[in-house]
C-alpha cells in the first residue's frame, strides 16, 4: 500500500511539473472544395478513418492513408513532420471516427489538423473521384 501511495504521489508531482498536453484544441473543418484544392497543390495528407467494410462499400479518396483504426492507429501512419496539414475523413456527417482520429493526432502534437465533415459520402456526392477497393 505504501508503494502504491508513493507511486501516486510521484505521478502527481510529475503531472504538476509537466502538464499533460491539452486536447481541448479541436480540428478545423474543411469543405470538399477546400480539400480538393489542397490535394491539387499536394499540400495535405488525407487520412481515411473508416473501417474496411465502409471502405469496400463507399470507396476512398484517392491517395488517402488508410488508418488501421480511428482511435488506436499507430502514430507511425502519420507524416513525420508535425506541421503537415492533416485532413481526416470518415463515412458521412453522422460518423464521428474522423473527429476521434483527428484528436489523436492533435494529442500527439500535430499542429494543422482538420476533418472533412461530409466524409466520403459528401466527397462522392460532389462528383469528386473515388477509388473502389472492392469487397474484402
Amino acid at each position: 500500500m505504501t508503494r502504491v501511495l508513493a507511486a501516486v504521489a510521484l505521478a502527481a508531482v510529475a503531472l504538476a511539473a509537466f502538464p499533460a498536453i491539452a486536447c481541448d484544441k479541436e480540428a478545423t473543418k474543411v469543405t470538399v472544395a477546400e480539400l480538393s484544392s489542397l490535394k491539387k497543390a499536394k499540400a495535405v495528407a488525407v487520412l481515411d478513418a473508416n473501417d474496411r467494410e465502409n471502405r469496400a462499400k463507399m470507396g476512398i479518396i484517392p491517395g488517402a492513408i488508410l488508418l488501421t483504426g480511428f482511435e488506436d492507429y499507430s502514430l507511425s501512419q502519420l507524416p513525420k513532420s508535425k506541421s503537415t496539414k492533416l485532413v481526416f475523413y470518415c463515412a458521412n456527417t453522422m460518423c464521428t471516427a474522423s473527429e476521434a482520429a483527428a484528436q489523436r493526432a492533435i494529442a500527439a502534437g500535430y499542429t494543422d489538423v482538420a476533418t472533412l465533415p461530409v466524409g466520403i459520402k459528401g466527397w462522392a456526392e460532389a462528383g469528386m473521384p473515388v477509388d473502389h477497393l472492392g469487397k474484402s
